[in-house]
């Protein structure tokens, strides 16, 4: 069988796989400050569950992670801190970081809090949020991040987004509105994806596991048909037909860039698709074995319990409890 060139660096069919994991890992971003500070000023996050990002929208911040070389941060600059690690902003490197916890104002909501402080020096106006998946082992999208994510306008592609929706985020909380928490939500939401988005563009072809196959327009057409049809009967053979290359030579394409074999990877989505469908609790457990392509209720509910450890009742109950 002859195998067609890669054509483009993306593929329309294989972008949309993003879209479908995001979808699984169920993404919740909000903004939980907004500060304007005065040099000397200093920041630090502990270690967290969630995912960090930190818009700077005037004036310039350092960023310090644990085991990694402090970042320079300019107006307009966003970064995102996707594994939770505890971290500091300060004006300065020799500037004390205090608690966040700690410069949060008394009596201050679970939005958006608004701090001003630090001393007398020039200003930095910087907007602080988080995205938590509620979902996190749905999906090795996040593991497959960096430590940090850092965009500049200047450097990152279509870089007028970056600019436009840093700009209404920063609007939208300095003071609350009607539809202000709804806005700020899909914005953080439409951030993350952008951040992908754009650190995927920067991959060398061939790196960055599971993003990286994506850039491949053979496998990464591949994942697409997996995830947009995993009911379908899939075989080793089909799929590589589906994407024109052979059998042999596809699986070994596939598991090298993905990071596992394809019969592996569609089992783990099929029951990672069940698994979220068994988390909306309105399909029945037949409805949702025939939607991930297994023939009978009872090879799904086998199936299911070697994965999560617990049948797909209880695991629903579980998951509603």
């Amino acid at each position: 069988m002859s195998e067609s060139p890669k054509t483009s660096r993306w593929r329309a069919d294989a972008s949309d796989v993003p879209t479908v994991v995001m979808d699984a890992l169920r993404l919740r971003g909000r903004v939980f400050c907004r500060s304007e500070l005065r040099a000397p000023w200093g920041l630090s996050l502990p270690r967290s569950d969630f995912a960090h990002f930190h818009a700077i929208e005037r004036g310039g911040a350092w960023l310090r992670l644990a085991g990694h070389a402090p970042l320079a941060l300019a107006g307009g600059d966003l970064v995102v801190v996707p594994h939770g690690t505890g971290h500091t902003l300060a004006d300065s490197l020799g500037s004390r970081a205090r608690p966040l916890a700690e410069l949060v104002p008394a009596g201050a909501d679970a939005g958006c809090a608004v701090m001003r402080g630090g001393g007398e020096g020039a200003e930095t106006r910087l907007v602080c949020g988080s995205f938590h998946f509620e979902r996190r082992d749905a999906h090795p999208l996040v593991e497959l991040l960096p430590a940090v994510i850092h965009l500049r306008p200047a450097e990152t592609p279509a870089a007028e987004w970056l600019t436009a929706t840093l700009r209404f985020l920063a609007w939208e909380t300095r003071e609350a509105r009607p539809g202000t928490e709804t806005i700020v939500s899909r914005l953080t939401d439409v951030i993350f994806v952008q951040v992908l988005r754009a650190w995927m563009e920067t991959l060398p072809e061939g790196r960055g596991g599971w993003l990286g196959a994506l850039g491949d327009s053979q496998i990464g057409a591949a994942l697409a048909q997996i995830h947009r049809a995993p009911e379908r009967p899939w075989t080793n053979a089909a799929l590589a037909a589906a994407v024109f290359m052979s059998r042999s030579r596809f699986a070994a394409r596939f598991s090298a860039l993905v990071g596992e074999p394809p019969l592996a990877y569609l089992s783990r989505w099929r029951l990672e698709t069940a698994a979220g469908l068994l988390q909306d609790g309105t399909l029945g457990l037949g409805e949702i074995a025939a939607r991930v392509g297994y023939e009978s209720e009872a090879a799904f509910s086998k199936a299911f319990r070697r994965r999560f450890g617990a049948p797909p009742g209880a695991y629903r109950r579980r998951a509603a409890a």
